[in-house]
């Protein structure tokens, strides 16, 4: 189905199956929380439903069966057991599956099925809900019969009516009979309008709860009367007609007798908009902040009051249209913390290592761009923390440590950057065996003298791995490079540290979004150049005393702190005459300030990075280009790599003192 409802299918069943997983993993460590038990049951007829209403019949079926086995924990008849877990997981990685390729996936869902009906005690088993008996005063509350009339438009609206009356024969054996008073006559007759209700009288009473769920997705204009019953419910409530908004999540609750349910509202509405429209419209953005630029320029040339006061007006309208779009597409990490706490499991369960694996920060937001790319390169980190980092339980004794291991993955705002981290308390990195297998690579020479961090950073270069051998989790060395070259595409840095025994942090710092910056416009030999704001920390004018000095590095007394600062002009060979005051812009470069001495500070601007052609994808220290209001082309440093080519001039300034 390629049409958009059925898009919007696809996506709601992807993020139902997501949060059914989200919850049966929780249920692992919290088997009797009744709340996470309804919420996964709630998924799961969510996607039942919804899958039936799209033409999915075979996957309708298959989490039916699903659900079945599945009320039986719900309905407190079946304790929940690690083994149902399992099991269940497992016929979570069938459904999206069967949305694609149902035929080919029938036999390993009847196999899915077979291993849960085998998890539960007694084997399949019969539904709570059709073995119900005559309840006790203070039981759950039944009902013995109901009526029931859904809104004219629900055949236009795609869903059968006669499903309902097979889910309510499923819960006990009814007798069904319609209900024709409101069928107009044939002149006048609507064939699109459903106008029959049902009244269905169950052999043995039946749990209201039960009932509920079967008309979960009919809240807005349904008629639902209950009748007879031997047990008041717990919270009893005045008779309300049954008019409101419908949602999965807030189905109709404990109705009374003789009268029909209220459904609640939903609190808040939402609309669903496709990626490529927000991607455009920030396109869009962008292009009006540079003419926005050009007519400040323009304003600014002209000296027009008036011209002045809309380029002002211009410029603030912009700046709020781009705080818009941005939030528009700001999305948690939380989004995609959920495969993570399944890929934990599933290696703690194939390396054989009780594994504890804790989340923090979860709402901290980052454009769904950068949400998108980070997935993978996190997904390589946590393999090889739960596989090289964390030792076995055996080794973890012997060393005095638990015998579980922890990995913690955490995220959080540092100014306009949001830092991510993935420690785990393992064995750490050794730098002799690094340093070892680096030489045996061709790596290094043998003479090289490195520090421990350079050390540390060997394991991102392709192909390094000091796994004894190729495992299914890993050791082809590709994981760590991939990484490097992932989080450096998005104008992020990686910092590792690790302490021996103690286990090892990787952190990512990464910008917000990708799209448009603030910026620092500056002025080097002539030639304009863009650094990110959010890195600039202050500015300040160089010291006449060490303007004319030569060297590529020095170092700044700031209020008593030495900060060390690169000349721009050295680093990029520029021949153009001195500046008679050089400024230094303080800039934050992995967790330590550094200052890069320009010729001049222009303005703060908005800057929209253009990404740089093939071409000039080789240079360093620089992250992109941005179109300046006058037309002319800045290109974006990058603070970090700028940093690190004045480190290896620096070093090979060194050399050639030495020699």
């Amino acid at each position: 189905m390629i049409d958009e409802a059925g898009q919007i299918f696809l996506q709601e069943a992807t993020e139902l199956v997501a949060a059914l997983e989200r919850d049966l993993l929780a249920l692992e460590t919290s088997p009797d929380d009744s709340e996470l038990v309804n919420a996964a049951f709630r998924s799961l007829h969510t996607l039942k439903g919804s899958g039936a209403m799209f033409g999915y019949t075979a996957m309708s079926a298959f989490l039916h069966e699903f659900e079945t086995a599945f009320d039986r924990v719900r309905q407190g008849d079946v304790a929940l057991s690690p083994a149902i877990v399992a099991a269940a997981l497992a016929a979570c990685d069938r459904v999206l599956p069967m949305i694609s390729d149902p035929d080919s996936e029938s036999a390993a869902a009847q196999a899915v099925l077979e291993t849960l009906a085998r998890a539960m005690p007694g084997g399949e088993g019969a539904a709570p809900a059709a073995q119900a008996e005559a309840a006790p005063e203070n039981a759950a509350p039944v009902a013995e019969a109901l009526r029931f009339r859904l809104p004219p438009d629900v055949v236009k609206l795609g869903h059968d009516p006669s499903m309902l009356l097979d889910e309510l024969r499923e819960l006990a054996p009814a007798q069904v009979q319609a209900i024709t008073d409101r069928i107009a006559p044939l002149e006048t007759l609507d064939p699109l309008d459903f106008l029959v209700g049902w009244r269905v009288a169950f052999e043995t009473p039946v749990l209201r709860e039960a009932i509920e769920d079967v008309f979960m997705f009919h809240g807005d204009d349904l008629e639902l009367t209950l009748e007879g019953g031997h047990a008041a419910p717990a919270a009893p409530s005045a008779p309300v007609e049954a008019k409101g908004t419908a949602t999965p999540e807030a189905a109709p609750s404990n109705p009374a007798s003789g009268a029909p349910a209220k459904v609640a509202p939903a609190a808040g509405e939402t609309m669903r908009v496709a990626t490529e429209r927000l991607d455009e419209l920030m396109d869009r953005v962008g292009e009006l902040v540079i003419v926005e630029a050009r007519l400040q320029a323009l304003a600014a040339q002209s000296r027009d009051p008036a011209l002045l006061a809309v380029a002002e007006d211009i410029e603030r309208l912009a700046a709020g249209l781009r705080s818009a779009t941005m939030s528009m597409r700001m999305v948690p990490i939380g989004s995609i913390t959920g495969r993570f706490r399944r890929l934990v499991r599933d290696l703690s369960a194939m390396l054989e290592k009780p594994i504890h694996f804790e989340v923090s920060g979860e709402e901290t937001e980052l454009d769904k761009t950068m949400i998108d790319l980070i997935a993978d390169p996190l997904v390589h980190l946590l393999r090889n923390s739960a596989d090289h980092g964390l030792e076995s339980a055996e080794a973890r004794r012997a060393a005095g440590k638990p015998e579980g291991g922890t990995v913690r993955l955490s995220a959080a705002y540092a100014g306009a950057e949001v830092l991510i981290t993935l420690t785990d308390d393992g064995r750490g990195l050794d730098p002799g065996k690094i340093r070892a297998r680096a030489e045996a690579n061709g790596l290094i020479s043998p003479d090289a003298q490195l520090s421990e961090r350079d050390l540390y950073n060997l394991i991102f270069e392709p192909g390094f791995s000091t796994a004894a051998a190729v495992t299914e989790v890993s050791g082809r060395g590709v994981g760590m490079d991939v990484v490097r070259r992932t989080i450096e595409q998005l104008r992020g840095q990686i910092e590792l540290d690790s302490e021996p025994g103690h286990g090892t942090t990787v952190t990512l710092r990464l910008p917000l979004t990708l799209a448009i910056i603030d910026g620092l416009l500056i002025e080097v030999g002539g030639e304009h150049y863009t650094i990110p704001l959010a890195a600039v920390e202050e500015c300040v004018e160089l010291p006449l005393a060490q303007a004319q000095e030569n060297g590529s590095a020095a170092f700044l007394n700031i209020r008593g702190a030495l900060v060390p600062f690169l000349r721009l002009r050295e680093l990029f060979h520029v021949d153009a005459p001195l500046s008679l005051h050089p400024k230094v812009v303080i800039v934050q470069a992995g967790g330590h300030r550094i200052g890069l001495v320009v010729d001049r500070i222009v303005s703060n601007t908005q800057t929209v990075i253009k990404q740089l052609s093939q071409l000039h994808a080789h240079l360093r220290g620089f992250s992109g280009a941005t179109i300046l209001g006058d037309g002319r082309v800045a290109l974006v440093l990058d603070v970090g790599q700028i940093v690190a080519l004045g480190r290896e001039a620096e070093e090979h300034i060194r050399r050639e003192s030495a020699a």
